[in-house]
This record gives structure tokens, C-alpha cells and sequence, in this order.
């Protein structure tokens, strides 16, 4: 990803670049606030038609309405829980008949920072519903993806460079902190993203994988994930340093649709430290770049949602 391809430089992108998405379909998990919700009305817009993917049903009725309020394209809405495998192979049912061409499935929901929980299905809630479920869903949803030579989008974060994949304990039970699973979760789905593109790549696939990372925006991520003094801190953080989600949603937009965005590009802010402003290209840390701990990551997350991906 960044790095690897610095022939097209992406500078200062802004969804005004964005061509006609007339006859286009998106498909977007968590798109019913914050990132997702600014995502979806982007490319709504811009003529896309667009399917929420979320766990409240309620809040996804109420964004629907408020899409479909701005644009003429159709908005579409899924129920889907991805720290649930059993969730995401019914919402995978309802879409994979009627939604049979998806030129850009966006990987976009998404938990931060919550104390220690598990899943319905035993598993770290950060890693289960960031990592295990889109990477299930993304699995089921290949095809239709590929009748599109879509995209498979991906959000990560810029905390996936304090990340590490904790082979031996990878639920975090013996040494769980917040941040931790945090950091492991992100830097499972770049990594993901990486390894997916090298898949498709050597498939000879037309599909490819974009990413980007929405910096530091404010959203409801800082509010339902954090307890105790880190939630207040945020409160205080979001105010002063953050940018609002719909400039955090920029980088989402390009890779989903952008023209300049390219197979296995990575984007992002590029000011303060990348946490705001205009949209470029992304840097991704050097030990997210391992294709043996990519391999491996891959293997283990086929053997946990009980699923072999399809090449």
C-alpha cells in the first residue's frame, strides 16, 4: 500500500472529484452515523446507490431517511452485527441475491476502546467485531463484489502503528487493556487489506483493495467505546484537536470511488501528524507490511469464523 506505489501521488482530494456513481452500488457497515453516514451521503450524492449495513435497526431506518432525503439514489438497509458470525452469515443471505453487482463494499463499522467483553461467539469484542466479522463478510460478499470489479474498502486507523498481533493470546485474556485490543484490532484489518489485495493480485482478480484512515474525527467511537477518565478526556480531545466526521470521511470516499485511487493505495489526513486536513497518501508502519505475519493472521482468522475465502 503507501509506499509501495508513489507514482500518482493523491494530494488534497475532496469528494467534488468524484465522477458520476450513476448505476453504482455501495454497501457500507456502521453507515448509520458518524464516518459511515458522511461516507454514504457522499456518494449518494454523487449518484451511487447505497446499502446501510448496521446493528440498530432503528438508527439505520432514521439515516435512511435522512439520505434518501438529499438524493434521488436508492438507499438501502441491512441488518448486521459483526461481533455476531451468526449475524453476518444472515445479513450476507438477504444481500447476495439482491444486491448482485456491488462495486464497493465498504468495511467501515467499527469499536473502540471498550472494557473487557467477549463476543456471542467467545471471542475479544474489539477483534470480533473491527477484524473477525468484516473479514467473514467481506469473504461471503467476494462475489458479487468481483461481478462488479469492485472494491473492497477498507477503514483502518492510525492506531494500528501501536498495534501488534498477539499470536499466542490473541483474545487479550490474559493481558486485556483497552488500547491494546484496540491497537491489535486496526492492525488486523490493515493487514487484512494487505494480504487480501496480495490474494487478488495473484488471482488475477479485476477487484482490488483500497484503504484509508479517517485521522482524528470526531464520531461516537470516542463516546460508547472509552469509560471512566478516557471517556472524559476524549470529550475534552474532540473539542480542541479533532476534525469533524465529514472531513474524516474523505479518505473512505476516495478509495470507495475516487479515480485516483489505486490497488493497494492507503489514505489519509496529512497534517498534525496525519490526525487532520487535506487527504493524501497514507503511511502504514513497517511491521504491518509482513506478509508472513499476514499469512498467518489470515489463517487463523479462517480457522476462528469457520470460513475459506475462495480464489
Amino acid at each position: 500500500m503507501s509506499g509501495m506505489n508513489k507514482s500518482s501521488a493523491v494530494s488534497n482530494w475532496t469528494a467534488d472529484k468524484l465522477p458520476s456513481l450513476e448505476g453504482k452500488l455501495y454497501v457500507i457497515t456502521g453507515g448509520n452515523s458518524g464516518i459511515g453516514f458522511e461516507a454514504a451521503r457522499m456518494l449518494s450524492e454523487a449518484g451511487g446507490d447505497v446499502v446501510i449495513a448496521c446493528r440498530n435497526t432503528e438508527k439505520g431506518t432514521a439515516a435512511q431517511k435522512a439520505l434518501q432525503a438529499r438524493s434521488k439514489s436508492k438507499i438501502g438497509l441491512v441488518h448486521l452485527d459483526l461481533s455476531d458470525l451468526t449475524s453476518v452469515r444472515r445479513a450476507a443471505e438477504f444481500v447476495l441475491p439482491r444486491y448482485t453487482r456491488i462495486d464497493g463494499l465498504i468495511n467501515n463499522a467499527g469499536i473502540m476502546q471498550t472494557p473487557q467483553l467477549k463476543s456471542v461467539d467467545g471471542y475479544e469484542l474489539q477483534l470480533a467485531t473491527n477484524h473477525l466479522g468484516h473479514f467473514l463478510w467481506a469473504g461471503l460478499l467476494k462475489p458479487n463484489v468481483e461481478a462488479a470489479e469492485g472494491r473492497f474498502v477498507i477503514v483502518a486507523s492510525l492506531v494500528h502503528k501501536m498495534g501488534k498481533i498477539n499470536f499466542d493470546d490473541l483474545m487479550l485474556r490474559k493481558s486485556y487493556a483497552p488500547m491494546r485490543a484496540y491497537g491489535q484490532s486496526k492492525l488486523a484489518t490493515l493487514m487484512f487489506a494487505l494480504e487480501l489485495q496480495r490474494r487478488l493480485t495473484e488471482a488475477g482478480s479485476k477487484s482490488f483493495v483500497a484503504a484509508g484512515h479517517p485521522g482524528y474525527s470526531a464520531t461516537h467511537l470516542q463516546s460508547t467505546g472509552p469509560t471512566g477518565l478516557m471517556n472524559q478526556a476524549y470529550k475534552v480531545m474532540n473539542k480542541f484537536f479533532a476534525q469533524p466526521a465529514m472531513k474524516g470521511a474523505l479518505p473512505t470516499v476516495l478509495a470507495a470511488a475516487g479515480l485516483e485511487a489505486e490497488p493497494g493505495g492507503y489514505y489519509g489526513p496529512q497534517k498534525r501528524m496525519e490526525t487532520v486536513g487535506p487527504v493524501g497518501e497514507a503511511q502504514i508502519a513497517s511491521h504491518a507490511l509482513r506478509p508472513e505475519v499476514a499469512r498467518k493472521l489470515w489463517g487463523e482468522s479462517e480457522w476462528l469464523v469457520d470460513f475459506k475465502w475462495a480464489f
